[in-house]
């Protein structure tokens, strides 16, 4: 296995080598995230013969900003060019499809798994359990190489509740390294809170429902923000940096500037600057 805590690139979404599963497997209802229902399993009427999204530049204006908010960890093409030996569904048995459909979106809480252990790697405050996250991600990668049958009779459940035993030994190792009070938010309801300018220094947010909450100008260095909902919430201005466990599609989610601090292994939203 690629050494992971170094070069995470393999857990990003490579289109170019992926099937357009995420555009058939996965469903989705119309609403202010879809344009359309989709049942799964079928495809998006906006994908092309050749796997592509034809309205990939309007994603947006079209009204599929959920579109642009996923990514699959790298999910897509290990699924398509190797779990599958490069064995396109609309070529291959309408069974041999609808298993990978099935096993899609089972790599993918793999690949995300693996991109949170990697990081917690990373973090020179977790030194003290980095053998135990060693260990969980040479097991997680090992799951993500099963066959197709195998992939089908795993309990994903039960895999990543032993590594989120881990991930928040990890985070309690962070977050006390920062002084004074840290406010915890685990799980809380902050939908459309006013937390302009708020200290959430070493917070901890895993969970939280920030959906359009305003933390312009908040403090957000050295927070958990695993599984937090940032759709539209307004970072415009926040530092975000040494906050962990924060991925790009919570990123895309959200709303922020030229002048929102990150982390240095997350890229700055196109729509950010492009006022969409």
């Amino acid at each position: 296995m690629r050494d992971q805590t170094v070069d995470r690139s393999d857990l990003r979404g490579d289109c170019a080598n992926c099937f357009g599963l995420c555009c058939v497997a996965l469903p989705f209802a119309a609403s202010a995230d879809f344009a359309l229902d989709k049942r799964a399993g079928t495809p998006c009427p906006n994908l092309q013969g050749d796997h592509r999204c034809g309205i990939h530049a309007r994603l947006r204006q079209e009204g599929f900003s959920g579109c642009t908010v996923y990514d699959c960890f790298g999910a897509g093409q290990r699924v398509s060019q190797i779990t599958f030996g490069g064995q396109d569904w609309r070529t291959g048995s309408r069974e041999n499809a609808r298993r990978m459909f099935d096993v899609f979106p089972l790599v993918r809480q793999l690949h995300e798994l693996l991109w949170y252990l990697t990081e917690a790697l990373t973090l020179p405050a977790a030194r003290p359990v980095h053998a135990d996250l060693r260990r969980l991600l040479t097991q997680t990668d090992a799951l993500t190489r099963l066959t197709p049958d195998e992939l089908a009779e795993l309990d994903v459940a039960a895999h990543r509740q032993r590594v989120n035993v881990l991930l928040l030994r990890t985070s309690e190792l962070v977050r006390a390294g920062v002084r004074g009070p840290k406010k915890d938010r685990r799980g809380a309801d902050l939908m459309g809170a006013r937390l302009k300018g708020a200290d959430l220094r070493g917070a901890d947010l895993r969970g939280a429902y920030l959906i359009a909450a305003d933390l312009t100008g908040a403090d957000l260095r050295c927070a958990d923000l695993i599984g937090a909902d940032l759709r539209d919430t307004d970072l415009t201005g926040a530092d975000l940096t040494g906050a962990f466990f924060l991925t790009q599609p919570q990123l895309n989610a959200a709303r922020g500037s030229a002048g929102t601090r990150l982390p240095e292994s997350l890229t700055r939203p196109v729509h950010w600057t492009a006022g969409l």
